[in-house]
C-alpha cells in the first residue's frame, strides 16, 4: 500500500502511521532500526528503497528515505508512507524536500526516528566527505558510505581515510568479504610459509582493490603491488608471494576465480560481484565500530601503485635484452 501526502508536515506523516497501526495494524512494530537513506530526487530513489526492502526481510526496520530536490523550488515538503507488500519487511516513508527545506533534512527525520532503535544513515550516492559531521550522520550510529558510486571513486576513498568516525564504513569495503575468506583460508593450508610480498590487480577506478592492497599490507604487513588492470571489472587478481611458491586467485570476468597454490589442485571459487542489497544486509549486522575496516584505511598509504601492462612490457623487455 502506498499512501501519499503531498505539501505536508513531518507531524501529519506521524499521524497517518499512527492511524495505519490502529486501523488494522498495517504498519508493525517490529523494527530494529531506522534505516535513514540519504539521496537526490531522482532514479536512485527508487534503486536504493529496492534495495533496502531486500535487507529489511533480515532486518526489520523503518526506512526513511531524505530525497533532497531543487533548491530553487518552493519550499515544500511531499511525503509518501509504503507499508505492506511494498514496502518489504519494513515501513518506507519517502520525504521529498524541496527549497530551502533540501537542507533541513536532519530536522524533518527526528520526529520520524523510532524510540529507542539505533539509527544507520545511509548514502548510496554523494556522501558528504566527513558523514560523522553531516547533520543526519551526527544523529547515526553506524555511517554507511559507497565510494565506488562517486564521481571519483579513489578520490573519495582518501576522504573516507580523512574523515574516519567510528562507526563509519563503506559497500567498496563490503564487496571484499568473500575475497578476504579465500584468501585467510588458502593461508591456512599447508605449507605453512610467511608471506614475503602480494600483488593486487584490477580497475584503475576499483576502491575495492585498493582496499584489499591495503588490508594484505595492514596485516601481513609485506610490500604491497596496487596494479591497474585494463580488464576489470573491479578486481582483477591478488597474488600472494611464499617460498614455496604462490597462492594466486584470478577473477578475470567478474563472476567465477581460479585459485592455485603449490601443493594443492586448482580450484574454482564462487566471487560473483556482490549486489548492494547484499552488502547492506552484511552492514546492518553490525552497530559497533569495525576496527578492521579503520586499520585497512591506515593501510592505503603502504601499498606502491603503478600500472600491470607497463611492468609486462619491461618484463618482456629484461627478457629480450
Amino acid at each position: 500500500m502506498i499512501i501519499d501526502l503531498p505539501s505536508t508536515t513531518t507531524s501529519q506523516v506521524n499521524k497517518k502511521l499512527v492511524e495505519l497501526r490502529e486501523s488494522g495494524g498495517a504498519v508493525a512494530l517490529g523494527r530494529v532500526l531506522t534505516l535513514v537513506i540519504v539521496t537526490g530526487d531522482g532514479t536512485e530513489v527508487e534503486k536504493a528503497i529496492q534495495a533496502a526492502n531486500d535487507a529489511s526481510r533480515e532486518h526489520p526496520a523503518r526506512v526513511i528515505v531524505v530525497a533532497r530536490g531543487l533548491k530553487q523550488a518552493a519550499p515544500r515538503l511531499d511525503a509518501q508512507i509504503r507499508v505492506g507488500g511494498d514496502a518489504g519487511a519494513s515501513e518506507v516513508i519517502v520525504l521529498r524536500l524541496y527549497g530551502a527545506l533540501a537542507d533541513e533534512g536532519a530536522g524533518s527525520v527526528v520526529p520520524l526516528l523510532l524510540p529507542d532503535a539505533p539509527v544507520v544513515a545511509w548514502w548510496p550516492s554523494d556522501a558528504p566527505e566527513s558523514p560523522a559531521k553531516d547533520p543526519i550522520g551526527a544523529l547515526s550510529h553506524r555511517r554507511i558510505t559507497d565510494a565506488a558510486a562517486e564521481q571519483d571513486p579513489i578520490g573519495a576513498l582518501q576522504d573516507r581515510v580523512r574523515s574516519y568516525t567510528d562507526g563509519d564504513t563503506d559497500l567498496a569495503w563490503t564487496r571484499l568479504t568473500s575475497w578476504r575468506a579465500v584468501l585467510a583460508a588458502a593461508l591456512d593450508l599447508p605449507p605453512h610459509e610467511p608471506v614475503t610480498a602480494a600483488t593486487v590487480s584490477g580497475a584503475a577506478d576499483s576502491p575495492s582493490t585498493d582496499l584489499l592492497a591495503a588490508w594484505l599490507a595492514s596485516y601481513l604487513d609485506i610490500p604491497v603491488r596496487r596494479l591497474e588492470h585494463p580488464r576489470g571489472p573491479g578486481i582483477v587478481s591478488a597474488v600472494l608471494e611464499r617460498p614455496s611458491g604462490n597462492v594466486e586467485i584470478v577473477r578475470p570476468d567478474g563472476k567465477v576465480g581460479s585459485l592455485t597454490q603449490p601443493g594443492q589442485p586448482d580450484r574454482r571459487v564462487a566471487l560473483q560481484r556482490r549486489e548492494v542489497r547484499d552488502c547492506l544486509s552484511e552492514d546492518l549486522r553490525r552497530l559497533d565500530p569495525d576496527e578492521i575496516y579503520e586499520a585497512t584505511l591506515h593501510g592505503l598509504s603502504k601499498i606502491t601503485k603503478g600500472d600491470e601492462a607497463a611492468e609486462q612490457e619491461t618484463d618482456e623487455e629484461g627478457e629480450e635484452s
